[in-house]
């Protein structure tokens, strides 16, 4: 019976053709292809389609994220130490992941190192799974034939990152929940219990104090033109991503993040992290230092951090050191600069690089763990204040009903 292959060929020019063919094994149609004049690269069964197909959520669905990455990094470097060839490493690694997303990246970088592309080169067409400074990184390892330490290192930077980032989400989580308990439940007063109180006080006559006249307003706009506030919140959001798409914007929201209370010293420590783990990668990897900076300016998550580093670079070009120029850049403090510094003088700027890295993580996971102890009180604060205000401002004419009355 005859069955479908798929197969992957060389023309008599040398390009790379795929199609299917229908024969009774494999070796037939490769020797139909022989004879057509074709060079066989794969000729493999083609599989039936399955009834079933897989559900994909908008939004969710082909997401590869940080994670999922570092995995694969670390078993790609384990593969490679053990002996096993690049193009074999790649195929068990595209069936065994569980992001079907990064199989099917997988499974095309594969396809592009079979046809004599190099890995950096291959991976660098997919920057959604292989950031900037992953590609560099792979580069230099495949110059210096040492891709499986180079991947090493890739995994724990990557893995950094993401402990670091959950850290971060997991302090943020509770003041979020708390603060949408806090809008939902001033809303739902705003609608249904203060509208309650106007036609009795309407009733009443008089002068209300301010603040329950300010209460009723904002109850009556919120009422009468909800789709006016709800279309002018959604545009208020969408207008503030737009602007802060924009390299003013950005730059701008930066520089209002750093300056803020609290967050502003955990935003700027991140950032100093993240500078150092980076730099320390790319000088260990033996990325050339200008190659490096210009990465760096773009990983650096923050537009301050990243216009600092570009005039760096701008001076290193012009033959000053690296260390010097930082200090004109109070984003930087004194002790990242003198320990730069040091690492340039001794040849150990990465092992200084990684020691300022440890030291701003520490930094940041202490200031997290005390603004998780430090916010639970200031939430409850704020709810009491919202709610209880709320509540004073509808009852105070209540203190002032007879004179309502009269």
């Amino acid at each position: 019976m005859a069955q479908t292959f798929v197969y992957k060929v060389k023309d008599r020019g040398g390009k790379v053709v795929s199609g299917s063919m229908e024969g009774a094994s494999s070796a037939a149609v490769a020797k139909t292809l022989r004879d057509r004049g074709f060079q066989p690269i794969s000729v493999d069964q083609q599989k039936k389609s399955s009834l079933k197909k897989e559900i994909t959520i908008p939004g969710l669905s082909g997401r590869i994220k940080v994670k999922d990455v570092s995995v694969f990094s670390r078993q790609f470097s384990t593969m490679i130490n053990s002996g096993l060839s690049l193009l074999r490493s790649l195929s068990i690694l595209g069936e065994q992941t569980v992001n079907k997303a990064l199989g099917k990246v997988i499974d095309g970088i594969k396809a592009d190192v079979e046809q004599g592309t190099s890995l950096s080169a291959a991976m660098e067409k997919h920057p959604k799974a292989f950031s900037r400074l992953y590609v560099s990184m792979v580069r230099a390892g495949e110059v210096g034939g040492v891709l499986d330490e180079t991947l090493n290192r890739l995994a724990d930077t990557l893995e950094a990152a993401v402990e670091l980032r959950q850290k971060i989400k997991s302090a943020m989580m509770y003041p979020v929940a708390v603060m949408g308990l806090v809008v939902l439940i001033v809303t739902a007063m705003l609608l249904f219990v203060v509208p309650q109180f106007v036609g009795l006080y309407e009733d009443l006559g008089g002068t209300l104090p301010l603040p329950t006249r300010v209460l009723i307003i904002i109850s009556k706009i919120l009422t009468k033109f909800w789709w006016g506030v709800t279309v002018a919140t959604i545009a208020g959001v969408i207008g503030f991503k737009r602007w802060k798409a924009t390299e003013k914007g950005r730059t701008t929201w930066d520089i209002i993040k750093l300056k803020m209370p609290i967050f502003g010293n955990l935003i700027h420590k991140t950032a100093l992290a993240r500078f150092s783990h980076t730099l320390a990668a790319l000088t260990r990897t033996g990325v050339p230092i200008l190659q490096s900076l210009d990465i760096v300016a773009e990983t650096s998550g923050n537009a301050v951090v990243g216009r600092a580093v570009r005039d760096v670079q701008a001076s290193i070009k012009e033959g000053e050191s690296l260390a010097s120029p930082l200090a004109n850049h109070k984003v930087f403090p004194p002790m990242v600069v003198q320990m730069m510094a040091v690492g340039e003088e001794t040849g150990a700027l990465d092992v200084m690089l990684e020691k300022v890295g440890q030291f701003y993580d520490r930094e940041v996971e202490a200031m997290v763990d005390g603004l998780t102890s430090l916010i639970e009180p200031l939430l409850i604060v704020v709810l009491g204040l919202s709610v209880g205000g709320m509540l004073v401002a509808l009852y105070m004419p209540m203190f002032n009903l007879f004179t309502l009355i009269e």
